[in-house]
């Protein structure tokens, strides 16, 4: 333990919006019982990127014994650190394959709720960073799916958000999956998708896949709508 900055949060004051854990890029803080929490002091840098986001005011930083702050430990975007590794040389022959893909556009800032390929469809909610880290992404996930691709770091989540939910009260949706990387700043893209399913009221399948940097499945399961 070291005594160091870190986020305290008001419960009194906090609504559970979720705004500060989609700020967090470190991912350390998740709603639990309809409130924000530090999950793991670790993991909280208390430069407070998250008090902006906080409509309440309920965010504010104090100094205290917490736990050292990981630092370079924690898995940084893939899309704002210079990386490089070797791939291993294969014999075989490069398999072509044909696209899945059956609309335009596929941007979520750019889609509308209304259109008609996402009526009664199965909906893929996709980091914008997966469909170039996972090489068979056209064949495993997007094969008679619509798609909406966006990235929770860098657009305007809100915008997003209000987006989602539009999709999810018009179109009857059989199912929602979400696909996003490892890393915690693109977590917010799974809180993104379940407030919409909240806010929409609808009762969707949902299920999240997180994908590594190397392009790897690392997890699968079902989204619990918190």
């Amino acid at each position: 333990m070291v005594k160091r900055l870190i986020i305290k949060i008001d419960e009194e004051k906090c609504d559970g919006c979720g705004e500060c854990v989609i700020a967090c890029e470190e991912g350390a803080l998740e709603i639990i019982d309809g409130k924000a929490k530090v999950v793991k002091e670790s993991l909280c840098d208390g430069l407070g990127a998250c008090i902006g986001e906080c409509p309440q005011g309920a965010l504010t930083i104090e100094e205290r014994e917490a736990e050292a702050f990981l630092g370079a430990e924690i898995p940084v975007c893939p899309s704002t650190k210079s990386m490089v590794w070797e791939k291993p040389s294969e014999s075989k022959e490069t398999v072509r394959t044909s696209s899945e893909l059956r609309q335009w556009p596929v941007l979520l800032n750019l889609v509308s709720p209304q259109a008609p390929y996402f009526k009664n469809a199965d909906l893929l909610l996709v980091a914008d960073c997966v469909p170039v880290a996972y090489p068979n992404f056209h064949a495993d996930f997007l094969k008679n799916h619509a798609i909406a691709v966006g990235c929770p770091k860098f657009d305007d989540v809100n915008v997003y958000l209000n987006k989602v939910t539009e999709i999810l009260k018009q179109s009857d949706l059989k199912s929602l999956t979400v696909l996003y990387m490892e890393v915690p700043c693109c977590f917010g893209l799974v809180h993104l998708a379940q407030e919409a399913v909240k806010r929409s009221g609808m009762d969707v399948p949902f299920k999240v896949i997180k994908i590594g940097i190397k392009g790897e499945v690392i997890e699968e399961k079902r989204g619990e709508i918190k």
